[in-house]
């Protein structure tokens, strides 16, 4: 089973960084007020970002690492693979 670190850009320009199996799943929790706390008050969310894991283990660690990032850095990831992915 693959599991996901994502990133999403929350309604008042915050980033929330969390981890699922299920990204889609996920993202519409985060949209209905059932996701984390602090998505609540901050929708419409939207997905800037999404990296695949082997191993929940190594999503977690990942999960930690970008949360202790700085904003400028997160932006930078979802840019760089933004670009990547164009072609």
């Amino acid at each position: 089973m693959p599991h996901f670190v994502y990133i999403l850009l929350c309604s008042d320009d915050t980033l929330y960084t969390g981890y699922t199996t299920d990204v889609g799943r996920r993202v519409g929790e985060h949209n209905t007020g059932k996701g984390a706390k602090y998505t609540r008050t901050r929708r419409p969310v939207v997905l800037i970002y999404e990296e695949e894991h082997k191993s929940r283990n190594n999503a977690l660690k990942r999960e930690i690492q970008i949360k202790n990032m700085r904003r400028s850095s997160k932006l930078l990831l979802c840019t760089a693979v933004h670009l990547l992915n164009r072609g």
